[in-house]
């Protein structure tokens, strides 16, 4: 196993990410589906040393808490890390935390590594 990566962003909470503009809820506050999204998004770029040329991966599963509500304008850090890489499975933790260094979200995932041609034709 190659040592485990780390990978840090910041993004700032845009008003299409809002759980009223997507649908997931009734306030203008940050989505709990635009956080996932955020981060996967920190996962892929803490995986990208682990893969050969020609390898991707996938999400295959992401246990999310959603802890504490952001809003729009508001920049938010958030951070990656690999912890085991075994077999095809990639296991990152993920945190994101506001401008006052709160902790407002954290996650477990697993993405697999696949080839994307074959991965694609299986869905023919």
């Amino acid at each position: 196993m190659k040592k485990p990566s780390v990978f840090t962003q910041k993004h700032t909470v845009q008003p299409q990410e809002t759980a009223a503009a997507i649908g997931s809820g009734s306030l203008e506050v940050f989505s709990t589906p635009s956080l996932g999204a955020l981060m996967e998004n920190t996962a892929i770029q803490a995986i990208k040393g682990e893969l050969s040329e020609g390898e991707t991966t996938v999400g295959a599963e992401i246990f999310i808490e959603h802890l504490r509500a952001s809003k729009v304008g508001e920049t938010l850090t958030a951070t990656a890390e690999m912890k085991a890489h075994e077999g095809s499975s990639i296991f990152i933790q993920i945190e994101v935390k506001n401008e006052r260094n709160d902790l407002i979200g954290r996650a477990k995932h697993t993405r697999v590594v696949v080839d994307p041609e074959k991965f694609m034709h299986r869905l023919d």
